[in-house]
């Protein structure tokens, strides 16, 4: 196949993008692989679209590999199967919700759980029907609040959801395993640099839970991987190891002191190391109380949340809605600490939420026996020594501090280091929660029901072209891997005479009748233009018919690397045949 840039529907651009903000968007948009639409959305103009149906390719092989069956669902949905799951209520936001003529509620499909397990109920009903593996490459739809970073982070996107119902749960480990092994083969193919590391199932449910992150300072995700060991975690899924507990007996009793103007950590630590209050206080000696107020879907009011972490530690925002998920979260305003007049503002202990009824959430660092400096419930006093477990006593735990590098492994091996990904993939042992909803059973060899469990898998396909990008480029453009590439061999024509012409279009008719898909750049353009473009455009391989042909040879350039090579015209298409399928 020979793509002219003659009449190629293409427009590169040299200035950058004005809402650009990461080097995929950038390049992309440069290269005229996509067009902004509207705030997360874009259009795939016909070099983007081949790199996405390459993409979508190798995703179908290895889907189709492990058994995976192809359907496909409308994106219109009716809102009744996700209100029987809850989460009609539970996506918030960031569903696009609308009404037909007639009235009735329907959504734009965020994730499809709700319609594979009530598609599975409709045409099984036997053991002997399990297990099966459905998936679909579909576009998907979520009401992104901050839409950013082109399509790393977009309001439309295509999507491979995969499913797997299997009779037990040996049955669903051995299905999660097949489609682990079919993401490491897929994103090895892709040529992507990328991490596996556990993590949080959110709003979808289930148990068994891992990300798959491609490395990059831009992505949106952090992990933390350990020195000492294979552990790697996103950092909402980080379990923090927790101390063992203390007696309480032989801790000095609490004492509250006056401590003027010290409403932050780091002037209540200078005071009592100040005015001697027994010993030296550090922030980690302090229990810093975080307001905030909470809502499950549905629900109209807030309720108050105290959160207390380590004085050294701030809050983690991310890390707390993870925990608390589907509850809503946010910080409390100046209304809401003047209708809770017993929130002193800076002086917030234990005490007085307690004392209030408000739920109170620690640190996993916060065992039984620990002392701390925290405040006292009035202006400018504090209380030492308040020991849990004898002064006060948490209502549970949640993981809500930040995580940071030169913390302890969770699995008690090495520290953690911190590294930044962008989520390519996500798999999930979903168990149960869609198919109790919807009754899915099959009949079992003693003729009672056997309620099926599920698997989800998911794949960012259209993300994934970013990611690409972000890993595989230069100052001077994309870099595509040739497993995606909209072409395998970029002829360049870098003359004005017939014959420099007349080369250019053999080459690249003999490429193409070799099997190669060839970009022949044929326009009536400056060298310097072309080689701009070609080099923006990211092919693989490119190859100069110039001044050379005179000589007998052209030049072959490897883009990623940057190599010239000059190469016999008569033995050119051998050499160019053997290096697109080696």
């Amino acid at each position: 196949m020979i793509t002219r840039m003659s009449s190629l529907f293409l427009r590169t651009l040299r200035e950058n993008p004005a809402d650009a903000e990461v080097p995929s968007h950038t390049l992309l948009v440069r290269a005229g692989y996509v067009r902004r639409v509207a705030p997360g959305g874009y259009s795939w103009l016909p070099l983007g679209l081949r790199v996405l149906r390459n993409i979508e390719a190798i995703v179908r092989e290895e889907m189709d590999a492990i058994g995976g069956q192809e359907i496909q669902f409308p994106a219109l949905l009716p809102k009744e199967p996700y209100e029987a799951t809850g989460r009609w209520s539970e996506y918030g936001p960031n569903l696009f919700r609308l009404v037909d003529r007639k009235g009735a509620d329907y959504l734009l499909g965020p994730t499809h759980e709700e319609l594979f397990a009530l598609t599975v109920k409709g045409e099984y009903s036997s053991y002997k029907d399990y297990p099966v593996i459905l998936y679909q490459v579909q576009t998907k739809y979520r009401d992104e609040a901050r839409p950013r970073a082109g399509l790393l982070r977009g309001r439309e996107f295509v999507m491979k959801d995969s499913y797997s119902f299997d009779l037990d749960d040996e049955g669903l480990a051995r299905s999660y395993a097949l489609h682990r092994g079919a993401y490491l083969r897929m994103f090895d193919r892709l040529g992507l640099d990328y991490v596996v590391v556990a993590a949080t199932s959110g709003a979808m449910g289930g148990s068994a839970s891992e990300e798959f992150l491609a490395v990059a300072d831009t992505g949106e995700d952090t992990y933390v991987r350990s020195t000492g060991s294979g552990y790697a975690a996103n950092v909402e899924a980080v379990v923090t190891p927790a101390p063992p507990e203390q007696p309480v007996e032989d801790k000095p009793a609490a004492q509250v002191h006056h401590t003027p103007d010290t409403p932050t950590i780091e002037t209540l630590v200078d005071f009592l190391n100040t005015h001697g209050a027994g010993r030296t206080f550090t922030a980690a000696d302090t229990l810093k109380n975080v307001l905030v107020k909470t809502r499950l879907p549905g629900e109209t009011e807030w309720t108050l949340l105290g959160v207390g972490v380590p004085g050294d530690r701030e809050v983690d925002l991310k890390r707390l809605e993870a925990s608390l998920e589907p509850a809503e979260v946010a910080l409390l305003e100046e209304a809401d600490f003047a209708a809770n007049p017993f929130l002193v503002k800076g002086y917030i202990g234990p005490g007085a939420l307690q004392a209030n009824g408000v739920r109170y959430l620690v640190d996993p660092r916060v065992v039984r026996g620990t002392a701390w400096a925290t405040g006292a419930d009035k202006p400018d006093h504090h209380v030492v020594d308040l020991v849990c477990g004898r002064d006060f006593t948490p209502d549970g735990t949640v993981e809500a501090a930040e995580v940071r590098e030169g913390d302890p492994s969770p699995d008690g091996h090495g520290t953690l280091v911190a590294a930044r990904g962008i989520e390519i993939g996500h798999i999930f042992q979903l168990g149960r929660k869609y198919t109790d909803a919807f009754a899915l059973d099959a009949l079992g060899p003693d003729s009672k029901p056997v309620r099926i469990t599920m698997g989800s898998y998911g794949v960012g396909v259209s993300r994934l072209v970013a990611a690409i990008a972000e890993q595989h480029h230069d100052e001077l453009g994309l870099v595509w891997p040739r497993a995606v590439a909209p072409a395998d061999v970029h002829v360049v024509v870098a003359g004005k005479d017939e014959t420099v012409f007349d080369g250019g279009e053999r080459l690249a008719a003999e490429l193409s009748g070799r099997g190669l898909r060839v970009m022949l750049d044929d326009r009536k353009a400056t060298p310097g233009v072309k080689f701009a473009d070609a080099e923006l455009v990211g092919i693989p391989t490119i190859v100069v018919v110039g001044r050379g042909l005179a000589k007998g040879v052209v030049e072959v350039k490897d883009r990623a690397s940057g190599e010239r090579t000059e190469v016999a015209v008569d033995s050119v298409v051998e050499h160019l045949v053997e290096l697109v399928r080696s």
